[in-house]
C-alpha cells in the first residue's frame, strides 16, 4: 500500500488583481505518495508554479487544507512555515539563488547548519552528495561567479538535499540549461528517485516530464488529468508513447 506524503482537501489560491478576484486554485483533492517522481504539467497560467508554493508551504492557501503525515501545515504560522520547510524540504529552482560572496561548500554548509549543528557529519554528507553529482573538490571551492549553469544547479541540489529532505520540489530545474546540461541534472534527480527520494516537479518540457512516474496535468488551476507511468526506464518507447497520448488528450 502507497504510503500518502503529503495531502491537499479542497486547495484553493486567489488573488485581488485590480478589484477582481482571480481563481488560480481551484478545490484541488490530492494525495502525493513516499518515494514517487510527480510531475506537474500544463499550459501557461495554469497554477502549475502556485501548486508546488503552496504544497511546499513557501505559500498559503486561500481556502483548503495541506496536510504533511499528521500536521495540517496550512495552519502554521510563517515562523511555523519556515521550520517545517527547513527540516522536511528541499528545494530546486530554474534560478540557482547561489550566495555570491560565499564558496560552493560554504553554500551547502550554511544550508545544512540551519538545521544541523554537527559541522563534522555536514561536511562528510556534502562530500557524498558531490560526489553523487560528480562536483570535483576544486569546484567544491569555487564560488558561483565561477560555475557553468550546470554546476550551479548541481550544487543546487546538493544544497536541498543536505538535510535529507523527505520531498524535494523543484520549479523547472532544466529551464535555463542547454540540451546536453539539462539531461545530466534529468539524470541527478533520477537517479536521486531511484534512491528514494520523493520528488515533486514543475515542467513544460516533455523529456523531463517522462522521468516522471506520475503526471499531474493542471488547467485552469484544477487537476484535469493523472497518468500513472511506472518507473522511468531509459529508451521505453511504449512510455514515451503513453505520455504523449496523454498531453494529447489534456490538450497541450
Amino acid at each position: 500500500m502507497e504510503e500518502i506524503l503529503l495531502k491537499t482537501e479542497s486547495l484553493s489560491k486567489s488573488f485581488s488583481n485590480g478589484g477582481d478576484l482571480q481563481h488560480v486554485l481551484k478545490n484541488i483533492d490530492l494525495e502525493l505518495y513516499k518515494g514517487d517522481f510527480t510531475v506537474i504539467m500544463g499550459a501557461s497560467g495554469a497554477g502549475k508554479s502556485t501548486l508546488l508554493y503552496a504544497l511546499s508551504g513557501m505559500d498559503t492557501p486561500s481556502l483548503g487544507r495541506i496536510t504533511f503525515g499528521d500536521q495540517v501545515i496550512s495552519d502554521l504560522s510563517t515562523d511555523g512555515l519556515a521550520v517545517f520547510r527547513r527540516k522536511h524540504c528541499g528545494f530546486v529552482f530554474q534560478q540557482i539563488y547561489l550566495i555570491d560572496s560565499m564558496s560552493v561548500m560554504d553554500n551547502v554548509m550554511a544550508a545544512g547548519l540551519l538545521v544541523s549543528k554537527d559541522k563534522r557529519a555536514l561536511a562528510e554528507k556534502a562530500e557524498e552528495l558531490f560526489r553523487a553529482v560528480d562536483i570535483q573538490k576544486e569546484i567544491q571551492r569555487k564560488f558561483p561567479a565561477q560555475l557553468s549553469g550546470g554546476e550551479a544547479q548541481r550544487v543546487g541540489m546538493v544544497r536541498a538535499l543536505i538535510n535529507s529532505p523527505e520531498i524535494l520540489f523543484a520549479d523547472e530545474p532544466t529551464g535555463a540549461l542547454n540540451s546536453k546540461t539539462g539531461l545530466d541534472v534529468l539524470n541527478t534527480l533520477t537517479k536521486f528517485n531511484e534512491e528514494g527520494q520523493s520528488i515533486v516537479m514543475v515542467t513544460h518540457d516533455v523529456r523531463s516530464a517522462r522521468r516522471g512516474n506520475r503526471i499531474l496535468y493542471l488547467k485552469d488551476g484544477a487537476i484535469l488529468g493523472d497518468c500513472r507511468l511506472g518507473r522511468y526506464v531509459h529508451g521505453d518507447e511504449e512510455r514515451h508513447k503513453r505520455l504523449t497520448a496523454f498531453l494529447e488528450e489534456m490538450g497541450w
